[in-house]
């Protein structure tokens, strides 16, 4: 195991799911609009943390697929935050898989930042409050 995924033992995912043959194409290689779908959950999760509130995704910068996503993977999503600005938080995000016939192999495929934006429920941006619980 890489030192870097060594590190995830100590973190939690922000999401985990399996790869399922709906989302492959017929060779059984996962679709990346998939991946990016789930990496926007992970993010919106993580930045909800921060936001307490409703928000949007604005922007995905430097997207990088490194290796395949098969079907049966085990898929998981590490968030790093990278900065909070007036309304918007970005959010470093790491895909992750474990093979299915591996217990201990983890393989990084993607990353990518994702930008959201506080809105309000006339869904105009909204400052994100410095104030946390």
């Amino acid at each position: 195991m890489s030192s870097e995924a060594g590190k995830l033992a100590e973190k939690q995912p922000s999401l985990r799911t399996i790869a399922m043959p709906a989302d492959a194409n017929p060779a059984g290689d996962i679709f990346g609009g998939w991946i990016m779908s789930q990496m926007d959950l992970a993010g919106a999760i993580h930045a909800s943390y921060a936001v307490k509130g409703r928000l949007v995704t604005v922007a995905v910068k430097s997207m990088s697929f490194h290796l395949p996503v098969f079907v049966g993977d085990q898929v998981s999503c590490y968030c790093e935050t990278s900065r909070i600005g007036n309304t918007s938080i970005s959010i470093d995000i790491e895909t992750w898989v474990r093979r299915r016939q591996s217990d201990v192999e983890l393989l990084k495929v993607t990353e990518a930042s994702y930008t959201y934006v506080s809105i309000d429920e006339d869904r105009k941006p909204v400052a994100i409050s410095r104030h946390h619980d």
